[in-house]
């Protein structure tokens, strides 16, 4: 399976000028999950909140379309205000125009994200094309337990949506690389690039990273690699430290924002 990753330089709150970005650096790539950083119609901004849209808002509307054209998955965040709350929400669009979603669940406290949104409350694992893949967005990275593989092993994909600043990139790199080892699967961490509207620079740093913790792709803007499930079901079989895990319970996941 091919996945193609922008690590895109976010126009500060313009969502329709990143729509455009995105389709004009993906038009040609042949791929079968197309994965864009975390908010990336706005940037992680103060406002999110504010330019938060209806779940069948522009945003997701532009996603289907871009879905059906690529006969391909289409991966990213943008914010969503549902029932009085704005969630992070991951969405991932198919073809047809059904779509899944996952809430960030770890808002970031030392920003205004996590007084401003919802946490979600539940995780979720979906399945494309033979391949079963978890979503996590950014601050999610740093906690283990709610990344770990389930009941075995129930993912094969783990795909990080994230805006996570340059000061911090040796955490990013490494942490894709712990959560890829530790779980025996792949890591798709995607990044965005450039400086936000508040002058925090990003590095990007965004990798496709092996159940051995090895980057086999790198690179900017864009970044395409082809997941060998042959490979991963052989080192699974070999090495299947899974077996030895320890029992735990993930505890009560974060009450939302009110």
């Amino acid at each position: 399976m091919k996945i193609a990753c922008l690590q895109q330089e976010i126009v500060w709150e313009e969502p329709e000028a990143n729509r455009r970005l995105v389709e004009e650096t993906f038009e040609g790539v042949p791929a079968d999950i197309y994965v864009v950083p975390e908010t990336f119609t706005t940037g992680f901004s103060d406002t999110m909140a504010q330019m938060a849209e209806e779940q069948e808002g522009p945003t997701l509307q532009w996603a289907r379309a871009f879905a059906k054209r690529h006969d391909a998955l289409f991966v990213g965040t943008w914010t969503v205000r549902e029932n009085g709350l704005v969630y992070n929400r991951l969405h991932w669009v198919y073809p047809d125009g059904n779509y899944g979603y996952y809430d960030k669940a770890h808002t970031f406290r030392m920003s205004s994200e996590a007084s401003q949104l919802a946490r979600g409350r539940r995780q979720a694992v979906f399945e494309w094309r033979g391949w079963r893949i978890k979503p996590a967005v950014c601050y999610d990275l740093r906690f283990p337990v709610w990344l770990r593989q389930n009941d075995g092993l129930n993912y094969d994909l783990l795909i990080v949506c994230a805006n996570w600043p340059a000061s911090r990139h040796e955490a990013w790199s490494t942490l894709l690389r712990a959560r890829a080892i530790e779980n025996l699967c792949y890591v798709a961490g995607v990044n965005r690039a450039g400086t936000d509207g508040t002058g925090i620079p990003y590095s990007g740093n965004s990798a496709v990273v092996d159940f051995k913790g090895h980057d086999i792709a790198t690179g900017q803007p864009l970044i395409t690699a082809d997941l060998d499930r042959e490979a991963l079901d052989r080192f699974r079989q070999h090495w299947s430290f899974h077996i030895d895990a320890d029992p735990f319970r993930i505890g009560r996941c974060p009450a939302d924002i009110h």
